[in-house]
């Protein structure tokens, strides 16, 4: 490629006038160590020693040879850095951008001002000037990203009308892409590990694309990787879990490689992310229900869509059930449907390990699920 050809040239070029300008710098060591005449010898060459000239000549045949050789390798990291630098310029608002620009360009404007004032101090003098340009220069990028609605808001030439029709404009072109991005679902670790969710995604009832954020993915092998047994076998059932919807059905996951380094817990972590994006957390957790909702994202919880989908049962319906244990009242017998409901029978404890008919005749709806109240026909 022509690029990598230029990039080659500058960096040996570059080696060159480094070996060169370090060898020069040497040669009064140099000629001190060798101790020969002739290498004393002035030249009507920029008023230049022999051992002027054939220090340079040394210094940049090594230092071209050194920055050949290694510029394949220096060309390699510059690609990788480039690559990241337009990721982050991405995923970074265009008015970010322009703010962080003109920030740097304040702070380093300030920073000149100051270093030639401070330059005159003996031995730091020259090096306080570079120490200002990086903290100022910084400092000049944080605050007006950080500030730049507070700076933008005091400028004369900006009236009040101008910046509610702005405003007007930002949310309606908000609104149209919110409407044309895809419907995203974000899975936490106790909905994957629970491992209903697989067939769910086989009936077909959830639409869009599931989005799996790497720090739930990051969690799950921390639990199949834990020392505990059970831990161990729950991570790696969400991991299993993961691959089956991924292959064995018509369902679009992605992986999102967002991470919050300011925030520690992935619940939290999870809840930004929906904020950022739009999208739903699929999740079980009653906890994380609550506090998502609290903030403004849309939560589908499992298990209240597991009480939903229970068939109806009113007082005075019989069903065949099988007694099972005594129940916490004295008479009582327990016994559950296939999905989990639990069935109190009065003076079931007569019928324990029997199979009966029972006539319904009270049903109590709670946070933990729904109870059957029944006794014997």
């Amino acid at each position: 490629m022509l690029l990598n050809k230029v990039l080659k040239f500058f960096i040996t070029a570059f080696a060159v006038v480094l070996g060169a300008t370090l060898f020069e710098f040497a040669s009064p060591l140099l000629a001190f160590i060798i101790s020969a005449e002739f290498l004393r010898i002035n030249l009507d060459i920029l008023d230049m020693t022999m051992m002027n000239a054939i220090s340079i000549i040394l210094g940049s045949a090594i230092g071209g040879t050194v920055g050949f050789l290694f510029s394949p390798y220096c060309i390699r990291k510059l690609r990788i850095f480039s690559i990241w630098v337009e990721r982050q310029l991405s995923k970074t608002p265009i008015h970010d951008v322009v703010a962080g620009v003109c920030g740097l360009a304040v702070g380093l404007i300030i920073a000149n001002l100051l270093g030639v004032a401070f330059s005159r101090i003996p031995l730091i003098g020259p090096y306080i000037p570079i120490i200002f340009s990086i903290v100022f220069g910084y400092l000049g990028l944080y605050i007006t990203i950080k500030k730049r609605n507070d700076i933008i808001s005091i400028l004369p030439s900006r009236n009040k009308e101008a910046a509610k029709e702005e405003n007007k404009e930002e949310q309606t072109l908000s609104e149209k892409e919110k409407r044309n991005l895809p419907s995203y679902k974000l899975l936490d670790t106790s909905v994957i590990i629970d491992g209903r969710i697989a067939d769910i995604c086989k009936t077909g009832f959830i639409e869009g694309t599931l989005l799996i954020p790497v720090f739930v993915l990051e969690e799950l092998q921390f639990i199949a990787d834990s020392s505990d047994l059970l831990k161990r076998t729950r991570g790696r059932r969400g991991l299993d879990i993961l691959k089956r919807i991924q292959t064995d059905f018509d369902m679009l996951v992605e992986i999102d490689h967002h991470d919050y380094d300011d925030i520690s817990g992935v619940d939290s972590k999870l809840i930004r992310l929906g904020q950022e994006i739009g999208a739903k957390i699929i999740t079980n957790d009653f906890n994380l229900n609550k506090v998502a909702e609290l903030q403004g994202v849309q939560v589908l919880n499992i298990n209240e869509l597991a009480n939903a989908i229970k068939p109806v049962v009113i007082p005075g319906e019989t069903m065949v059930v099988t007694v099972v244990k005594n129940g916490k009242e004295q008479g009582q017998g327990v016994a559950y449907l296939d999905d989990g409901t639990m069935i109190v029978v009065e003076n079931g404890h007569r019928h324990l390990n029997e199979t009966l008919e029972v006539v319904v005749t009270s049903v109590l709806q709670t946070s933990a699920g729904r109870m059957i109240f029944a006794k014997p026909k």
